[in-house]
């Protein structure tokens, strides 16, 4: 992934992948293929797949807060656009839930950290949408069955009048500050990445240095709840959206030397009720319109620099976005793997 220094758009912006083989368009007058794996394929038209979803009415999605990277209003605009009922289930719901789930609340989409959407890729339906290739190779199932929407960076979020702005995790552990993780590590995806970006050293993940790091909080009666805490660990566009309703009172930072970044992604239910809706669905988020909503709720769309070319990226929204200080790390599935072994050993031994 590479990122540019042009105008603000320090979004985690991807150079284009490579994508699969045009495939042969759907015929007018034909029947559409609600299953097909691309909207030309499957549908030969955007008005005939917005066609076949309206006739379905209906898509079911899961584990979709409203107040996340802006999907309240995502939502509302695809079913005003489209005329289709969004019924939206168990919006607290972790991934793990939603793919754990999906026989008992059949949902037709799914929005996935990256480590389970790769474990339950088998349980998807390939789909390519129509910016496929503006997706870089390493985001994407090469079959098509996932595929990353948005990213984001751990930040630190602060309120300036409390504490100087901290420049790194280290910083944290001086007097004064009062740290809260959001969640709980072994729970929740965005404290376990809170712990884990607190552990890189020189880029590399080391999983026992940001356990010490919280237990040293921990011991000094430092590490708290967020209702009570003058800093907050968590993803950007969550600190970027308290700081817009009031930059007084919060800020937020992303430390140079622990520039840890994560992609959510999206698939479809093998077993979707609505099979079209969900295709629709995806072509929507996938849209210039759909990655410009979701970088209102100050998420970084993956297919920015694309659009960025394109001239098609809101840079007013972008240049609000949280400076990155560089290309992100992604963690690996392994390191994933390796991070989440060693919470579950030493959390609670040693931070409680």
């Amino acid at each position: 992934m590479t990122v540019r220094t042009c105008a603000a758009v320090t979004a985690i912006l991807v150079s284009a992948g490579c994508g699969a083989s045009p495939a042969t368009p759907a015929q007018p007058g034909k029947p559409v293929n609600v299953k097909a794996a691309s909207m030309k394929e499957g549908f030969g038209t955007m008005e005939r797949l917005a066609q076949a979803a309206k006739q379905e009415g209906t898509l079911t999605v899961v584990a979709l807060p409203r107040d996340w990277v802006n999907y309240g209003e995502i939502i509302d605009t695809f079913s005003d656009t489209y005329g289709i009922e969004v019924k939206e289930l168990e919006p607290q719901a972790s991934s793990r839930r939603s793919v754990d789930a999906a026989a008992q609340l059949k949902p037709d989409v799914f929005d996935l950290t990256l480590d389970v959407a790769v474990s339950a890729a088998g349980r998807f339906a390939p789909y390519r949408v129509q910016g496929w290739q503006d997706l870089p190779d390493h985001i994407k199932d090469p079959a098509g069955a996932w595929y990353a929407a948005y990213g984001g960076y751990m930040s630190i979020g602060y309120d300036p009048r409390a504490v100087p702005a901290p420049v790194s995790f280290a910083d944290l552990a001086k007097p004064g500050y009062k740290v809260a993780l959001d969640g709980d590590p072994l729970r929740s995806a965005a404290a376990f990445k809170g712990v884990m970006a607190a552990s890189l050293q020189s880029g590399v993940p080391q999983p026992r240095r940001g356990v010490e790091l919280f237990a040293k909080l921990k011991k000094a009666g430092q590490l708290t709840e967020p209702a009570h805490a003058n800093v907050i660990v968590s993803w950007d566009h969550l600190n970027a959206a308290r700081s817009a309703q009031d930059a007084d009172s919060w800020k937020v930072t992303i430390p140079r030397d622990a520039p840890l970044g994560s992609y959510h992604v999206q698939a479809i239910n093998k077993d979707a009720p609505h099979p079209a809706a969900a295709r629709l669905w995806q072509e929507f988020l996938f849209s210039d319109e759909g990655q410009n909503l979701l970088q209102k709720g100050y998420a970084r769309p993956a297919r920015a620099e694309a659009m960025l070319m394109r001239g098609t990226l809101d840079t007013e929204q972008a240049a609000k976005l949280p400076v990155a200080p560089g290309a992100p790390v992604l963690l690996t599935i392994p390191q994933t793997d390796a991070g989440k072994s060693y919470l579950k050993k030493e959390w609670a031994r040693s931070v409680g």
